[in-house]
């Protein structure tokens, strides 16, 4: 069985982050790990909602993950500091695990802000050039970029092309809704390619994000070719959307065994 870990943060409500990457991980017949770097409880109760964890306990778990385990393939989803980037990027540099998947998450599904401000630039620097692919969304490439992306066809190949030239190996850029159509872009220098599907009108996608880096992740470790990964990964979090969960608080969840139950 492939061996994959996500580094990222824990969702109290179950629907993204550590919990989306580990419920995909098993759909995927993978061997899933974590490095929990902060955990996101937002609520009307108590006045925080987003705790990180120390430095030593992120650098413990991975090491732990490492030694007794090993990796296939990883993933990073929310870091939120310039401190745990760096501390992340340092740990990466320290393994030749060869896929890594770098999520840039930077803002939540209620609107929270995942990547503090003075940590963009050091994400950019540090951790971009150390990914075998990119998954932004087009908010979260908006903030990569420092402008703003038209949601229009042309903008978004040009946009996942200057996305690239921050030097990531390939660009997965999530363009979101063009035309009625749910719309990705992907290029890796030399072929950019379009994948479409259509859009599902709702508004239960929490965790959508972080269920497609994973699979790709996922895939990845299971040496499918990484196209054929990425089109695997969209029809995984498309039926995930499709049948969502919806629990009457906000936005619901994507179901992340919906392909499997399909079947």
């Amino acid at each position: 069985m492939k061996r994959v870990i996500t580094i990222a943060g824990a969702a109290a409500q179950g629907s993204a982050g550590i919990q989306a990457d580990l419920k995909t991980f098993q759909e995927c017949d993978v061997y899933g790990m974590s490095v929990i770097t902060a955990t996101v409880a937002n609520n009307s109760q108590t006045k925080q909602g987003i705790f990180l964890r120390e430095i030593e306990e992120i650098e413990a778990q991975f090491y732990a993950a490492k030694e007794m385990v090993g990796f296939d393939a990883l993933k990073t989803g929310m870091l939120f500091s310039k401190e745990i980037i760096e501390k992340v990027s340092e740990l990466l540099r320290s393994t030749s695990v060869p896929y890594k998947v770098i999520d840039p998450v930077m803002i939540g599904k209620m609107g929270s802000q995942l990547l503090s401000d003075d940590a963009i630039e050091v994400f950019k620097e540090k951790l971009i050039p150390q990914a075998t692919i990119i998954t932004p969304n087009r908010l979260e490439a908006e903030k990569l970029l420092d402008r703003k992306i038209v949601s229009d066809l042309d903008d978004l190949k040009l946009a996942a092309k200057e996305l690239y030239l921050l030097n990531p190996q390939s660009v997965l850029l999530k363009g979101g809704e063009v035309k009625g159509q749910a719309i990705d872009i992907y290029y890796d220098g030399e072929i950019l390619e379009v994948l479409e599907m259509p859009m599902i009108d709702t508004i239960h996608t929490s965790g959508a994000g972080c269920t497609y880096a994973a699979c790709l992740t996922a895939e990845l470790a299971k040496g499918v070719d990484i196209k054929a990964a990425i089109r695997t990964s969209k029809q995984f979090v498309h039926a995930a959307i499709q049948h969502s969960i919806s629990f009457g608080q906000g936005i619901g969840s994507v179901r992340h065994g919906a392909l499997r139950q399909k079947k």
